[in-house]
Parts: C-alpha cells; structure tokens; sequence
C-alpha cells in the first residue's frame, strides 16, 4: 500500500507502508527513502521512547530525546553497516547516547543551580522540591540578565565542562579575564537568587 508523506521538524513523519521487512526498512533507509524512514519510526519510537521515559524519568525530557535519535538516524543514515548488525541495534545504540547526552546535561545545569544555591545559604535542597523548582527559575533568570561575556564564560564552564584554559582559548580572552568573569558571575547569580527568594518570601 503506497502512502504520501509529510515533513515535522526535518523528518519525515511516520505515514508508512505495512509489511516491510528489517532488511527492506535498512536498505530503503539507506537509499534515503522516506517511506521506509517512516517504517522505521513506526517500528521503533516506542521502544526509544520507553528506553529514555525509564532512564530520564521525565515524560517530556523523553519525548525531545526520542525525536533527536531519528532525526540523528535520518540525517547519519549513510553510517548504519548492516553487516554490523540489525538496524533496531543501531538505533537502539543511537538512544543511549542520547540519553547519556541528557543525562549530563542534566547533570551540568543542577550543578550550576548548586554552585550557586550553595553560596546563598549554605545548603542544598532536595531535587523536586518547591525550593529546587525556584532555584531553577532563578539561576535561568539570573543567566539572562548577565553580561553577554560573563553569561556565555559561564555556559562554556558548566554546560559544556571548560576549563578555564580552555575557555580561554576558545574565545581569545586572556586567562584571567575568564577567571574573573566567571567569578564576577556567579557573585551576580547568587545576590539575583537571593533577592529572588526574599521577593517570593515577601509577596
């Protein structure tokens, strides 16, 4: 049965014809055919999106993981090696990067919420709880508000592990010009933190 197909986000979306084998999918994928593409979601975005739901624990987190593995899988088609292996494999090697990928994201924005919280009153909070969930806010608020320099040294540190070195060289700044943006910058996201918790406090 031959179907159309329609275009979400830079993948084809999942309007597919029935029927088609493993090796069928795999071959049409690799000639950049859309329908089997679709097959492929079809087949396998339950399974990806299961995998992530259980590892990340966040519906949402694993709806935006699910779409980067076939949108990864679509756009680095050429690198799947049947020879290797099955094609539910790959994708499924694919999602744990993935989920790997988020997981330290996650990693890198709590520890970032931590850094500064931790300055403010000297002690962490519970993930989950109300004061987490403001803290969030805060520091995201707090990041907006910086300097574009202090703001992107900052980024560069936590969301992408830099060292200071490395942010140096990244940008052109001299090493301690990073030193002090990014302590100039953390002083500034704990006074917007704090006053953001009074100002709750107080309403």
């Amino acid at each position: 049965m031959s179907t159309s197909t329609r275009h979400t986000g830079g993948i084809p979306a999942p309007v597919t014809r029935e029927g088609l084998s493993e090796d069928e999918i795999a071959r049409g994928l690799l000639a950049a055919d859309e329908d089997a593409f679709a097959a492929v979601y079809q087949r396998w975005a339950a399974l990806v999106h299961t995998m992530a739901a259980r590892s990340l624990g966040d519906r949402h987190e694993a709806e935006d993981v699910t779409q980067q593995v076939f949108l990864g899988a679509w756009r680095g088609r050429d690198g799947y090696r049947p020879e290797k292996g099955p094609l539910g494999g790959w994708l499924v090697g694919i999602a744990r990067r993935k989920i790997i990928d988020a997981l330290a994201a996650r990693t890198r924005r709590l520890t970032l919420i931590d850094t500064v919280t931790h300055g403010v009153e000297g002690r962490r909070y519970d993930e989950g709880t109300a004061d987490e969930v403001l803290d969030r806010v805060l520091v995201v608020d707090g990041l907006s508000r910086l300097p574009h320099r202090q703001r992107e040294v900052l980024c560069l540190a936590f969301y992408e592990d830099l060292t200071h070195s490395q942010i140096a060289a990244r940008t052109g700044m001299p090493l301690g010009t990073v030193k002090s943006h990014i302590r100039r910058g953390l002083h500034r996201l704990r006074d917007g933190v704090e006053q953001g918790r009074t100002g709750t406090e107080t309403d």
